[in-house]
């Protein structure tokens, strides 16, 4: 009988474990904590996703008797949560965690919240939302369903609250079924089509501890998503700014458009007056049509624009929304919780008076990763375009950065490997960008390139989105002097190079999108096969770093062979015609993917074509890569400036890679200020034609859009990097990364009067600002951080008399050359 009760003990241990070891990888700041739910199950037809499904709350109650000496919650979610300490909200984040691969990586939080607990009775209250980890089922462009590739679920959460007293005793609050659950006045929430929150449905004071919870229900347990649990090391998402609206009209009875006065991504803060059962509805756009009403169409998630495109239950418009229904408060203050969207204009239906701009608040959300850096200058032009690229990017940073914030949210391989300086010489990018990286590896698999990460199912676009990962390290290293990303991710990237070899053995990268955007096609030939270059250029400057000379050498002859094979199919007789065709066959492709009747006149076009590809993006590739003899090389670059001349306007017709690199191949060549020209110009297309047409954010295409094209989308934002490196001066070496030594050598426009340039290197501040003269006179004022060397260049006559002010001992000296090395301090030069 002994043997017996002994074995039925044995088995009830094993039965109460089980859900325990089921668990997903549990780090040691959460090793006593289980995963917790409401234990429902999902729909299993897609139909039902779209119905009402109130988010669930978790309160836990707790007593303190003795003196705290410390105490910090961990806590994460699968989906979204929001967590408070006796009603009062944690810190100023939003949307966490970010988002990830649920299944292999999720970034947990750490509060200190001692200030929060009182002597006696407290209570720690949990929301969830759905986030990325519970989406809709809708069809991107009629086929793309996230759920099919995204790891999903039920939101779950995990927590744990260590406690240290004053008297060197511990205690730990630990998520497990101890803690009770309910549903809130959230009814629906989803990150791309807003949220619906049903005032009758509050629960008043339920993250308070004199809450009575006695008909609420136990938290039951979950395996978790399966990822491994990891410590958030980058910026939470938190409010960066707070804008009023700039006029409120009235469309017709009981529907108001407020217009922001810039488009920007977050949510919002509003004060409702009405009775109960009043129900308001929300829209958001980036533009209005012409007879004032809001035209929601740039943003629609996934092209879904007309009935059963979304799927079985999908709204025949998807777009941004939300609704608020009235409970018995009759004047409330509302703000989303789960959801964000990008706008410049809100309507709200519904409402019975017209709302007072005080009563508006718009919430600009991003990672925060703002800092001191700046640019600005002389041309009001210049400035505008820089305000509007940097309020694009930070609209991109909600945890990934995306191709834009409303249609696709994606973190797509292409934008960033195109603006990635342009983020880094702005921002403060090195912890956002590993996080990035870590997306990719966990992303990524040994037999097709993606186009994103997280993974959502797309991987149409070839190697030159995906080497996005080498480009990233690259510079990495170079801004912020990061070896140890490279030494982690080293095994990875030689894996990731025979990957590439495999899937293009002769080194012609032919299946992808090439200069996506481009106005005249290019084809993914020139623009994949110079992303492959890249990558093995970076990596003998990788394998260098790790003391791998065998690789070095390896990689050293793929560069060389794959520089030949450009040279030979781009620089010879019959280059032209290989492009040419290659072109024709690229719009071919695209025109394939049109309706039929536009397929029509498409084709009908290109037959009357003899040329199909953008000359501009061919030379300034060519140049960029340094792919055309020494002895071609001034021919090349007259080529490119003809191109430009025969353009429209005679500006830039490049797209996403041809605009990064056209940039750059002018002004290391000597053409900065044709380069200048064109940026500060208001003629199509340019960055000038979209704030003259009202712009506040850049444009996914040069034309614009009111349908289609998304208007805050940053891959044309790699100008910005050109503020700081040409006019600004502002350069890391590569031979000293992370800014131990650098250039400052600004080039000085005709039309410039001064330039103001901040950078913020892992040593400090540098500032590199320079202004003309009324007596044509130049002042440079530069500041050098401490522990760095950096060479100046002066764009100067070499007949010039040069006077160096150390304004740190008031020492002036008299230098002989335009080109000269200064040490940490601040200076003036004087230049007559």
């Amino acid at each position: 009988m002994k043997r017996l009760s002994l074995l039925l003990c044995i088995l009830l241990l094993i039965l109460v474990f089980i859900p325990l070891t089921a668990q997903s990888p549990i780090h040691d700041d959460f090793k006593n904590a289980v995963w917790i739910y409401d234990g429902k199950n999902l729909p299993t037809v897609d139909s039902l996703f779209y119905t009402d499904d109130p988010a669930p709350v978790f309160r836990k109650k707790f007593s303190i008797k003795s003196k705290i000496k410390s105490a910090r919650l961990y806590i994460t979610a699968a989906g979204y949560y929001s967590a408070s300490i006796n009603g009062k909200e944690l810190d100023k984040n939003y949307l966490d965690p970010a988002w990830t691969d649920f299944g292999k990586r999720i970034y947990y939080a750490e509060y200190d919240i001692r200030n929060l607990i009182t002597k006696g009775e407290n209570c720690i209250g949990v929301s969830l939302g759905n986030g990325f980890y519970n989406p809709l089922p809708l069809k991107f462009w009629g086929n793309l369903n996230l759920r099919n590739s995204l790891t999903t679920g039920r939101p779950v959460f995990i927590a744990s609250l260590k406690i240290v007293f004053h008297n060197g005793k511990t205690w730990e609050i630990n998520s497990d079924t101890s803690w009770k659950y309910n549903y809130g006045p959230i009814i629906r929430n989803n990150v791309y089509l807003g949220e619906t929150y049903d005032a009758s449905r509050e629960l008043l004071n339920w993250n308070k501890h004199n809450f009575n919870d006695i008909s609420w229900k136990s938290a039951v347990i979950s395996p978790g998503p399966g990822g491994k649990l990891q410590k958030t090391f980058f910026p939470f998402i938190q409010q960066i700014n707070e804008i009023v609206p700039v006029e409120i009209t009235q469309l017709k009875n009981n529907t108001y458009l407020m217009d922001m006065g810039v488009n920007f991504t977050g949510t919002f803060k509003i004060r409702l007056q009405g009775q109960k059962g009043d129900t308001l509805h929300f829209r958001f756009g980036e533009l209005k049509h012409p007879n004032g009403e809001l035209n929601p169409m740039t943003a629609v998630a996934g092209q879904i624009k007309s009935k059963g495109k979304g799927g079985e239950g999908a709204p025949d418009l998807a777009a941004q929304g939300g609704t608020y229904i009235f409970g018995d408060n009759t004047d409330v203050w509302y703000s989303p919780s789960f959801s964000f969207r990008v706008y410049r204009y809100m309507e709200i239906a519904g409402l019975h008076y017209k709302p007072k701009n005080e009563d508006i608040k718009g919430i600009a959300l991003s990672s925060n990763v703002i800092n001191n850096n700046s640019f600005s200058c002389s041309s009001d032009l210049v400035n505008s375009i820089q305000d509007a690229t940097r309020r694009t990017f930070l609209s991109n940073l909600m945890s990934v950065q995306s191709d834009c914030p409303g249609r696709e949210k994606f973190g797509y391989g292409g934008d960033l490997y195109a603006t990635n300086e342009a983020f880094i010489t702005n921002f403060d990018m090195k912890s956002f960008y590993r996080k990035t990286l870590y997306d990719w590896i966990d992303a990524t698999n040994d037999s097709m390139f993606i186009d994103g990460a997280p993974y959502v199912g797309l991987h149409y676009c070839g190697l030159n989105f995906e080497a996005a990962i080498l480009e990233l390290q690259d510079k990495l290293l170079s801004y912020y002097g990061d070896t140890s990303i490279v030494r982690e991710l080293y095994e990875f990237d030689l894996k990731w190079m025979e990957k590439a070899a495999r899937i293009h053995p002769n080194g012609v990268v032919d299946k992808g999108i090439g200069d996506h955007e481009s106005i005249i096609n290019v084809p993914v030939q020139l623009i994949g096969t110079a992303a492959y270059l890249n990558s093995a250029k970076i990596m003998v400057r990788l394998s260098e770093l790790m003391r791998d000379s065998v690789n070095q050498v390896r990689f050293k002859e793929l560069e060389q062979k794959i520089k030949d094979q450009m040279l030979s199919m781009y620089w010879g007789a019959n280059s032209f015609h290989l492009i040419n065709q290659q072109s024709r066959e690229a719009s071919m492709l695209y025109i394939n993917l049109l309706p039929e009747k536009e397929k029509i006149i498409a084709t009908e076009k290109l037959n009357n074509m003899t040329e199909f590809f953008n000359k501009q993006t061919f030379y300034a590739t060519l140049l960029y890569f340094d792919i055309v003899p020494e002895k071609d090389k001034q021919a090349t670059i007259d080529s490119l400036l003809r191109a430009i001349d025969d353009a429209p306007g005679r500006h830039f017709t490049t797209g996403i890679f041809g605009t990064k690199y056209i940039l750059e191949a002018l002004s290391k060549n000597g053409y900065s200020d044709k380069v200048f020209e064109i940026v500060n110009s208001t003629a199509f297309p340019g960055w000038g034609y979209m704030i003259d047409k009202g712009a506040t954010t850049l444009w996914e295409h040069w034309a614009g859009s009111d349908d289609v094209y998304s208007n805050n989308h940053p891959m044309f934002g790699s100008v910005s990097a050109w503020f700081y490196r040409y006019p600004g001066g502002i350069k890391p070496m590569n031979d000293f990364p992370g800014f131990k030594r650098f250039s400052i050598a600004p080039h000085i426009p005709d039309g410039l009067s001064f330039v103001n340039c901040s950078y913020s290197s892992p040593f400090g501040e540098i500032n590199s600002n320079w202004k003309k003269m009324p007596d044509g006179s130049m002042i440079f004022e530069i500041k050098i951080p401490k522990e760095t060397i950096s060479t100046i260049t002066l764009p100067v006559s070499e007949f010039s008399t040069i006077r160096l002010l150390n304004k740190s001992s008031n020492i002036t000296t008299i230098l002989s050359s335009t080109k000269f090395d200064l040490p940490e301090g601040s200076y003036q030069i004087f230049v007559n």
